[in-house]
């Protein structure tokens, strides 16, 4: 759908007979043009190859591996429980998962500073599934001469046979992605017998049917317009760039003027530069631009024209690197720096952070004990003369396994649990177990006292957790 603004248009000659003040239509929104990607070999689609396909596997095997009968990754959401790799995360590990958030954050800031857009060009996921999409339709329908042709064509037997085998291939592999998506919420062998035998969840067949509905437009029709209008990352992106950022570029100062010639004939006599202007280098552009412009925010570092160009030049015999990974700086004759105070900034943040999660992980203990005093009562006499004070334990298991735990307290002379002492707590549990102390008297330095409840796991003895309470007595 287009809007129209009428501008009026001021003739420098208002005396000429032939003058006319009809309006002239502006369009504001201008209707997709299809773009029809040619496929192109080269060093940077052989990447791609690996880390396309590294991720594929990644994504859609990890759901399906158990260590200790758990899911590798299984975000168990009714019992808020979060298996990752063979460790339970729970809610009160939140922390943990900002941090992790953090650490994305400013990893993306320190490769876009160095490299540019590489995440999108190689590991974003909208990249992943529309070049997984572009490169079933290049099967299927031929290369971008032969898909350009069959979509003009008129209605036949064979474009509906090669549409239909298309979206089909499509939605195949839109209804893996989403199934697999809710499989790490919902065990995936149990979902794919549920789902077949209409025992699921209503929400695990809207998830999936949303999910698949989501891939299939994004990666099969929208394609660019995600990167271009939906993903905010192409509009800040320019924020991390300086002159000494390498990005694809395209050397002007080697390349123009442009223009076309036989590979016999001498560049130099023909006054023109490396560039033939063959146009190779947008057809294999997934976002459609002409690298040979500039810099621009829909560029997303894929480094297709770099290959294709590479091939153009190796039929030239001329040098590689007409477009390249380069820096603006390199481009004017300068040297780059490859640490700047703002990469270096990034980095330090980035290290700082890696630290601290990974030092949280390895003193995480997987027992937690909170300690809540009885304020009903500030104390009480027992038959035998003894001090008694109330506690309520909170004891939670974060292993992966059932624990036996064994509760002391310490911290004043005579000082006794006369509550249970031993505990079994299943993998996961928060349990409240009720406490009294004992003290004697006589043995009282204070009416207020510092002791110290402490948590001994039996079946794992390197677990042990001490939280300090206070013992309350009479005043002398």
């Amino acid at each position: 759908m287009s809007s129209q603004i009428p501008v009026k248009q001021i003739d420098p000659n208002p005396d000429a007979a032939n003058n006319n003040n009809k309006p002239e239509t502006v369009e504001l929104y201008a209707s997709r043009k299809k773009i029809y990607v040619k496929e192109v070999k080269g060093l940077f689609q052989r990447l791609r190859f690996f880390s396309l396909w590294g991720l594929m596997g990644m994504y859609f095997l990890f759901c399906w591996i158990t260590v200790n009968g758990q899911p590798l990754i299984h975000f168990d959401l009714p019992a808020r429980e979060f298996h990752l790799f063979g460790v339970t995360f729970f809610p009160q590990d939140f922390f943990l998962l900002s941090g992790m958030l953090i650490i994305a954050a400013f990893g993306l800031f320190f490769i876009t500073t160095l490299f540019g857009r590489v995440w999108c060009g190689y590991t974003c996921p909208q990249t992943v599934w529309t070049f997984i999409f572009m490169w079933v339709e290049e099967r299927i329908e031929g290369s971008r001469n032969k898909r350009m042709k069959l979509d003009k064509a008129p209605h036949s037997a064979e474009k509906l046979v090669k549409k239909s085998l298309k979206h089909t291939a499509w939605l195949t592999i839109a209804l893996a992605t989403g199934l697999t998506f809710v499989g790490y919420f919902y065990p995936i062998r149990e979902l794919a017998i549920d789902l077949i035998a209409f025992d699921a969840n209503g929400w695990a067949y809207f998830w999936v049917i949303f999910f698949t509905a989501a891939t299939y437009l994004n990666a099969g029709w929208m394609r660019e317009q995600v990167c271009l209008y939906m993903c905010p990352y192409a509009r800040f992106q320019s924020v991390m760039f300086d002159a000494d950022t390498r990005v694809v570029s395209y050397d002007p100062n080697r390349g123009e003027p442009r223009g076309g010639r036989k590979k016999s004939a001498s560049k130099d006599d023909l006054g023109l530069g490396d560039c033939i202007d063959c146009g190779l280098c947008v057809q294999v552009c997934p976002t459609g631009i002409d690298i040979r412009d500039g810099l621009q925010y829909e560029c997303i570092g894929c480094a297709l024209c770099i290959d294709a160009c590479d091939s153009v030049m190796d039929k030239m015999d001329y040098p590689r690197g007409l477009i390249r990974y380069t820096t603006e700086n390199e481009l004017e004759g300068m040297t780059s720096k490859l640490m700047r105070p703002r990469t270096f900034g990034y980095g330090a943040a980035l290290g700082l952070m890696i630290g601290a999660i990974v030092f949280t992980l390895t003193t995480r203990v997987s027992a937690e004990l909170d300690v809540l005093r009885d304020r009903g009562a500030l104390f009480n006499y027992n038959g035998r003369g003894m001090v008694e004070n109330s506690y309520t334990l909170k004891v939670s298991n974060l292993s992966e396994i059932p624990q036996t735990y064994r509760v002391s307290v310490s911290g004043l002379e005579t000082l006794t649990l006369t509550s249970r002492t031993d505990v079994s707590v299943a993998s996961g549990e928060h349990l409240s177990l009720p406490a009294v102390v004992e003290v004697d008297p006589e043995k009282m330095t204070d009416s207020n006292n510092t002791i110290t409840f402490r948590l001994q796991s039996l079946t794992d003895a390197t677990v042990t957790v001490e939280t300090e309470s206070r013992f309350v007595g009479p005043r002398d």
